[in-house]
Parts: structure tokens; sequence; C-alpha cells
């Protein structure tokens, strides 16, 4: 419960004020604890970091638990579908997402999304590329392809220099060049 509080305090300072003008002062006041409490859950970084986590889990369980749609109209949509909630997130609030990115790759504070929450998305991704008709091994290959893709586009939307629409073709395009093989026939 103290977690939580701390953590949607923590969000809506970040998201309100800015990551860089909120204090862990101003957390423990917004969720009213301490600041020892706060620091207990984590500080700035880990509890950014916990933001994002948090809700890139929510994603990945809201889809095991809904019911099977229809079919996408082409594979690269139905990968694309798995992906897309996430370049959005990163687009509502592109400072803080650049925040995040560098707390990740700076490496101090594990993120979720590199462990089991990469897992859980490149399964997904392969059984969607299976669904394409990619063999057992090329699904499996072609998902940490686009996973890896993903990343650089998620790392280059929260730099700031990639448009969301331009993010999503992107992602389509490396979508579309795993499933066809790179062109090979």
């Amino acid at each position: 419960m103290t977690r939580q509080k701390v953590l949607t305090a923590a969000e809506r300072l970040f998201r309100d004020q800015g990551f860089g003008a909120t204090t862990v002062r101003k957390i423990a006041a917004e969720a009213g604890v301490s600041s020892g409490t706060v620091m207990s859950v984590g500080d700035k970084d880990a509890l950014l970091v916990a933001i994002f986590d948090i809700w890139i889990d929510a994603v990945h369980r809201a889809r095991a638990d809904e019911p099977a749609t229809a079919e996408p109209t082409s594979a690269v949509d139905g990968v694309v579908a798995l992906i897309e909630p996430f370049v959005r997130y990163f687009m509502l609030d592109v400072e803080l997402s650049r925040e995040y990115a560098a707390i990740v790759v700076r490496g101090v504070h594990e993120s979720e999304i590199f462990r089991k929450l990469a897992q859980s998305l490149i399964d997904e991704i392969a059984g969607a590329l299976a669904g394409a008709g990619l063999d057992e091994a090329e699904s499996g290959r072609g998902a940490r392809v686009v996973y890896f893709a993903y990343l650089g586009i998620l790392m280059t939307v929260a730099h700031g220099t990639l448009r969301e629409s331009d993010a999503i073709d992107q992602l389509r395009e490396v979508i579309g060049f795993v499933i066809t093989g790179g062109g090979q026939q």
C-alpha cells in the first residue's frame, strides 16, 4: 500500500513538474509519508523505472487476460499491435521517457523490461511471426530482431528525434523485412 502511494505520487509529480524538478521531499509530501519511506521504496531513478515497469507489466497482463479478438489484417499488423502500446506510452511524455531511457542505459537500476517482460514480449512476437508462416527457429530469431529494433526505436523516440507515426512505420519495415526473410527467396 505504501509503495503504491509513493509510486503514484512520484508519477503524478514527474508528469506535472518534470523529473528534474521533482524531489524526494516533494514525493514524500504528496504521498503523505516521510522522505525515508520514499527512499525505502527507491531513489528517484528507481521510482521512475518501477513506474514504467508496472505499466509495461500491466499491458502484458491485460493481453493475457483479454479474449481473442478479430484476426489482424496482416501479419505485420499483428506484430505492430503487440508493440504499438509501448511506443504510444513513450510518446505521452518524451521528457520522462528520455529520463527513463537514460536510467536504463546507465544500468544502475535493473528494469523488468530487460528480464521477464522482455521474454514475455519476445514470446508474443514469436507467436505472431509463427502465425505468419515462419517456422519455430525463424520465428524465435525474428522475434529477437524485432524486439531489439523496437528497443532502438524506443530509445530514438525518447531522444525526441522520431515522431510516433515514423516510429510505427519503421517498426512495420522491420517486421516486414523479418517476415519476408529480408527479400531472400
